[in-house]
């Protein structure tokens, strides 16, 4: 049901014109509606669906046929896959949004909201082409999202199918053990039509997919392919085990690796351009039992569009970190696991910083996105070109900001701190659990604590959870369900944070408090869940806890500290998220814990 009214402007007087002209309604429960809404302080659009007079599709008909805004049924339309995919599977999820036909004039956008300016805007900078926008109704988005998925398993059954009889066959012994073969032979191998097709559709499957990762690993019949999408590992596809060193090989010509080198692990990278958007490629190879391993991590260079409100940043801590954003110098620092979004956090600070007056210069590891006007270096070991080495030449770079990849040793520390001391604003990671976490390590490491105290301006903690699905299912907790949220959190001060930025009302308890769960038979929304979404705690450097640092506090103290002036924690924010709808408390617990 809406909580507010339709995108398309229409009157009401218009609404209930047309109404009454094609006998949808009598002008006596017209009437009687038009006062409830009066009366209840909803919108007459909402009472119309709640009491089932129109469908919320129907209401957009009416309101398009109203204003002279076309309508498209995709129910029974086979769109060209070459077209729907122009629109990433993800975006067209989130955005309800549809790209369904493409001529001179421009592409033909099927939406649900036809004044989504910001998403047509996105999408026209995204394909370059002019937006036509149609509206359409939500079967038929559901429609075309599950074709996103029918399309490109079907693309790659046909490959499979047509192609698993060409695989170049392997020599194998007895035993079944791959032997060894020539590096030229390997390199033939990697050029073979089937397998030029099956890696680039297996790319561009996980491109689509909005996957991170992909795990190629050898089996003893078959050879596996995994995706991991929103943080969960997702069998993709089963492929002949005799197309194994041809798909490795394959991989290892695209990222400049040693062909013939399979006893020790290898390192590379490389790049596609899909025409979309360019996707940088990180790959890993590790010797396993039955052959080589292949991990490929999937960096997407462009980071616009993300601001710190849509990574789920709110309240108290996005006014501190926009504070220290503000300072010309001091350190700003996010920690958290591999993974959980700590330099996509740093480059969304970056792009508020990113003014025509400062110098931005970073060294990073490797350089995860491209942001215009900013300077950015990439680290090489293997050559001695260091994290510190590369931070003493920025150093002499004139710059007003920098971003350290990641602090990882005494001496990088060390020149960060000092850096920050002189006149320098400093943006880096860290490996920690927690953001209180941050200052033990920094000291573990031979930071000075009264060097630490003067620089440090906000530590981030962080960790990402799925997004539910639009379609979820809502519920209420029960008592033995309020009692168990209780051993994890304090409720009155999670109620105390809901009421304070409006997520539920001032007198509302915890059996009153709507939460979401993934919804059984969501078309086209595998397991409920699509996207993620950060959960934080930004500990502000205050006095109190200044103090603490100076007098070598444990962690434990510090973040003791930092809650009782008011910093959510990473758990409690993970819960308010929940009461928003965005997610569950069990998907707060599983990363949490983890």
């Amino acid at each position: 049901m809406y909580s507010t009214p339709l995108f398309m402007h229409v009157t009401q007087e218009q609404l209930t014109t047309f109404l009454l002209e094609t006998n949808v309604i009598t002008r006596t429960k017209l009437d009687e509606l038009v006062v409830r809404a009066t009366n209840e302080n909803r919108f007459f659009e909402d009472i119309l669906v709640g009491e089932n007079i129109l469908s919320e599709d129907d209401l957009r008909k009416t309101k398009a046929h109203i204003l002279g805004i076309p309508f498209v049924n995709l129910k029974e339309q086979k769109i060209d896959f070459a077209v729907l995919s122009l629109i990433p599977e993800p975006i067209a999820r989130n955005n309800n949004i549809i790209a369904f036909n493409k001529t001179a004039k421009g592409l033909e956008v099927a939406m649900l909201d036809v004044n989504d300016l910001k998403a047509i805007d996105f999408i026209r900078k995204k394909t370059g082409l002019t937006i036509l926008t149609r509206l359409t109704d939500t079967e038929s988005i559901k429609h075309a999202l599950i074709q996103y998925q029918k399309s490109l398993k079907a693309e790659f059954g046909d490959i499979i199918k047509t192609e698993a009889d060409s695989f170049t066959a392997v020599l194998e012994d007895q035993t079944g053990v791959e032997q060894n073969a020539s590096g030229d032979d390997l390199k033939k191998l990697a050029e073979d039509l089937p397998i030029v097709r099956i890696v680039d559709t297996l790319i561009k499957h996980a491109v689509i997919q909005g996957a991170s990762d992909i795990h190629i690993e050898p089996m003893d019949r078959q050879l596996l392919v995994r995706y991991r999408i929103d943080g969960i590992l997702h069998d993709a596809m089963t492929l002949p085990k005799q197309a194994a060193s041809g798909i490795i090989a394959r991989i290892k010509v695209l990222s400049k690796l040693k062909l013939d080198e399979k006893r020790l692990p290898q390192d590379g990278r490389f790049k596609i351009d899909t025409g979309d958007e360019k996707v940088s490629f990180r790959v890993s190879t590790l010797p396993t039992y039955y052959g080589e391993k292949t991990v490929m991590r999937l960096l997407r260079e462009s980071v616009s569009g993300f601001t710190l409100e849509s990574m789920g940043f709110h309240g108290s801590g996005l006014e501190a970190i926009h504070e220290a954003t503000r300072q010309k110098t001091g350190m700003i620092l996010t920690t958290g696991p591999t993974g959980s979004g700590k330099t996509t956090t740093l480059y969304t600070v970056l792009d508020v910083l990113n003014t025509p007056d400062v110098n931005i210069s970073t060294i990073e590891d490797p350089v995860e996105y491209q942001m215009p006007r900013i300077n950015q270096t990439q680290v090489k070991p293997d050559i001695g070109f260091t994290f510190s080495n590369g931070l003493r030449t920025l150093m002499r770079q004139d710059p007003d900001i920098i971003m350290v990849g990641e602090i990882r040793d005494t001496e990088t520390a060390s020149l960060a701190i000092n850096a920050a001391l002189t006149g320098h604003l400093v943006l880096s990671t860290l490996h920690t659990n927690s953001a209180a976490g941050a200052i033990a390590r920094f000291v573990d490491m031979g930071a000075e604590p009264f060097l630490l105290v003067s620089t440090a301006r906000v530590i981030i903690g962080q960790r990402l959870v799925r997004l539910l699905c639009k379609d979820s299912e809502e519920y209420f907790l029960n008592a033995d369900e309020i009692e168990n949220l209780g051993k994890v959190v304090d409720l009155d001060r999670m109620l105390g944070f809901l009421k304070d930025e409006k997520v539920v009302p001032e007198k509302a308890t915890w059996e009153k408090v709507p939460m979401h769960r993934p919804k059984e038979g969501a078309d086209g929304c595998e397991d409920g869940y699509r996207g993620r979404i950060g959960i934080h705690e930004v500990l502000r450097m205050s006095d109190a806890i200044r103090e603490l640092i100076m007098k070598g506090a444990s962690t434990d103290e510090i973040d003791k500290q930092a809650r009782e002036e008011g910093m959510m924690t990473m758990l409690e924010d993970g819960i308010f998220k929940a009461a928003q709808g965005m997610t569950t408390i069990e998907e707060v617990l599983r990363v949490v814990s983890e």
